[in-house]
């Protein structure tokens, strides 16, 4: 068994830098093919009409002015010396390619900046955005973190998704081919998936030599269409052990090497529907570990590579 159950994201960035690395979230001001008409009006059936933002851009506040914020409150607070520039809200390669080098030149430019990660989907990630990323990985730490959600093309369908497994594959090879981190986003307890399922999404992330994943899991946020499904009984939301459960069972047929970027969601507390124990994310860490050692289990316990050609 490894030193630790699972590789975590405090220790790959210290390993890395030799000190203590945090992300710093942005706003700023993109949109979303699903949302603004492209492929839906609607997004995905349980996106909050923030898009998992801070609401920091609709206050003026630019990218430089967030990141300045940011440093301070994590240097004070974790005593952090580098900092990764997370464009987080919505989807962060939507735009021409110049306005995303503006922001992108503008992130790196704040002092002790060593990084940037970009959140985005499958299907806006075409070969001159990649480029421009890579442009970057020649002296920075890049990470895209693409939505994955799901490995199962009728689950994606269900949730609105506005793409494909194939989709998903193609711009993770894409982007792996270029030598980028790829970070894959997957949700449990997605509507109609089993166990089996979920662990199927994750042996489908190991297979495309993505460098890491974050788990989420699935809650209701009220004025969504989920919540609507929920209310009338036609979604139930997973019990926190189930969860639990789950992501051990994914941890176990992942790579050792695939950096675990979070276990779990934050969700904003004014807005949840439901569960109430997503708003426990200590309590949910601590089950995942308490679980992993019940099992003496870790994270790769099951992982098998592909044998090669021939």
């Amino acid at each position: 068994m490894p030193e630790r159950r699972y590789y975590d994201l405090n220790r790959y960035f210290r390993s890395v830098f030799g000190c203590r690395v945090h992300k710093i979230t942005l706003d700023a001001g993109f949109s979303c093919p699903n949302r603004d008409g492209t492929l839906s009006s609607g997004g995905c059936i349980y996106c909050n009409a923030r898009g998992s933002g801070t609401g920091a851009h609709a206050r003026g506040l630019s990218v430089t002015d967030q990141l300045l914020a940011g440093r301070q409150v994590m240097t004070r607070r974790f005593k952090a010396k580098k900092f990764i520039a997370y464009f987080q809200a919505y989807t962060n390669t939507y735009a021409p390619v110049d306005r995303l080098k503006a922001l992108y030149d503008e992130a790196l430019a704040v002092p002790d900046m060593v990084g940037i990660a970009v959140g985005t989907r499958p299907d806006c990630v075409d070969d001159a955005v990649l480029d421009l990323l890579a442009s970057y990985a020649k002296q920075h730490m890049v990470w895209l973190e693409i939505g994955v959600q799901s490995a199962l093309d009728r689950t994606l369908a269900i949730i609105n998704r506005g793409h494909d497994t194939a989709c998903t594959t193609s711009a993770v090879q894409a982007a792996v081919d270029r030598g980028l981190l790829v970070c894959g986003h997957i949700i449990l307890g997605l509507p109609g998936e089993s166990r089996e399922e979920m662990v199927e999404t994750g042996r489908y992330i190991a297979d495309l030599g993505m460098a890491g994943v974050k788990f989420h899991v699935l809650y209701v946020v009220r004025g969504t269409p989920l919540a609507a499904m929920s209310g009338n009984g036609d979604y139930r939301c997973m019990e926190q052990q189930d969860y639990v459960d789950a992501v051990c069972d994914v941890l176990e047929v992942l790579p050792p090497t695939m950096v675990i970027q979070r276990l779990t969601g934050d969700p904003h507390p004014d807005e949840l529907v439901a569960p109430l124990w997503t708003l426990d994310k200590r309590g949910t860490l601590e089950a995942i570990n308490d679980t992993l050692e019940r099992r003496d289990s870790w994270q790769g316990k099951h992982y098998k590579t592909l044998p090669g050609p021939g």
